[in-house]
């Protein structure tokens, strides 16, 4: 019955209008770049079994951790034919284990060169574990696909899109400033740096797993330029914090969401879309790869073309992309 209801007062919010908040601002011009009338950004939170293992929202959390592994691994292929049917580029926060092809324990530790997280529990996540990686199986790809996938980076990067690879950690850590000491940021931050270095990357583009924000300064001095929050779901503007960090704040995610129909989802997206170009606005979409399929299957055809369809009025671009024409313009300004 709360479901129900829960459910029923998010259409009911949806369609009045109070969510997603819309921002006005009379200076739009100055994050919406001509002769675009809204900017739209996609991220996903590209993560395989780390995001899992200590979920809270599941009896058995490693057998839900290598389900929805398996099912993102069935997903981003897929994922990848849409977003070059439609021109779709996509900014992946990517935890950084999964470039690796393999690793091993030391002594008996896996990665002992990373300090480690304390026991916590937080909204999501309780770790009462021996050993933060305690669950990392320490073999290769081939051998334990759920928790290494350079294969599918690989696909990411080769694709005739211009796709950006972000940062969500090096091992899905919780990032708040209450759990999360600086060392231990910083740690995570330059293992995966070092790591999409090899690969010919600079990966400037950031989120916090489980949303939890914190470790901003740290986030800076490590070279990283922007980062997602969801405080809120708003169709509104970029801020730049003191330290020279964008903050993105998100829209809406896209999930299945079983009590609603197909055409539901289609039309909500849609009209949250339509919302951005009327009051001209940032549109900031994201997902989970391990998503239900049906949402690859039934409900990103149709809002990706929808997207490529009204390209004349939306400027579609990666999180990376973004901060260096905000720069930009604030520089010329």
């Amino acid at each position: 019955m709360y479901k129900k209801i829960k459910s029923t007062l998010g259409k009911l919010n949806f369609f009045i209008g109070r969510s997603p908040e819309i921002e006005k601002r009379i200076d739009w011009k100055r994050f919406i770049p001509e002769p675009y009338k809204a900017v739209l950004l996609i991220s996903a939170d590209f993560e395989l079994a780390w995001a899992w293992r200590y979920t809270k929202s599941s009896q058995d959390p490693i057998k839900k951790a290598l389900t929805k592994a398996r099912l993102e691994r069935e997903n981003i292929p897929n994922i990848l034919l849409l977003c070059e049917q439609y021109n779709i580029p996509v900014t992946w926060a990517t935890v950084g284990h999964l470039f690796l092809e393999s690793c091993n324990r030391c002594e008996g530790l896996a990665h002992p060169e990373l300090p480690r997280l304390d026991h916590f529990d937080n909204d999501f996540w309780r770790f009462q574990g021996v050993d933060w990686f305690e669950f990392d199986p320490c073999t290769d790809y081939k051998t334990n696909p759920e928790w290494y996938c350079p294969g599918l980076i690989r696909m990411i990067l080769d694709s005739p899109i211009k796709h950006e690879i972000g940062c969500h950690t090096f091992s899905h850590i919780d990032c708040s400033d209450e759990i999360c000491k600086p060392a231990l940021m910083t740690a995570e931050l330059k293992e995966c740096k070092n790591i999409a270095s090899k690969w010919g990357l600079n990966i400037t583009s950031f989120v916090h797993p489980g949303y939890t924000i914190g470790n901003l300064d740290t986030l800076s001095r490590e070279g990283f330029t922007n980062f997602r929050t969801d405080y809120r779901n708003v169709l509104g503007y970029p801020m730049k914090h003191d330290n020279g960090l964008w903050e993105f704040e998100q829209t809406t995610e896209f999930v299945y969401n079983k009590k609603w129909s197909f055409d539901y989802h289609i039309y909500k997206y849609k009209e949250i879309i339509k919302r951005a170009i009327k009051s001209n606005t940032l549109c900031v979409l994201w997902f989970h790869p391990s998503f239900d399929s049906v949402v690859v299957e039934k409900i990103l055809p149709e809002v990706f073309d929808f997207i490529n369809k009204n390209r004349d009025q939306i400027w579609l671009v990666t999180h990376g992309e973004y901060v260096g024409w905000l720069d930009n313009k604030e520089g010329v300004d």
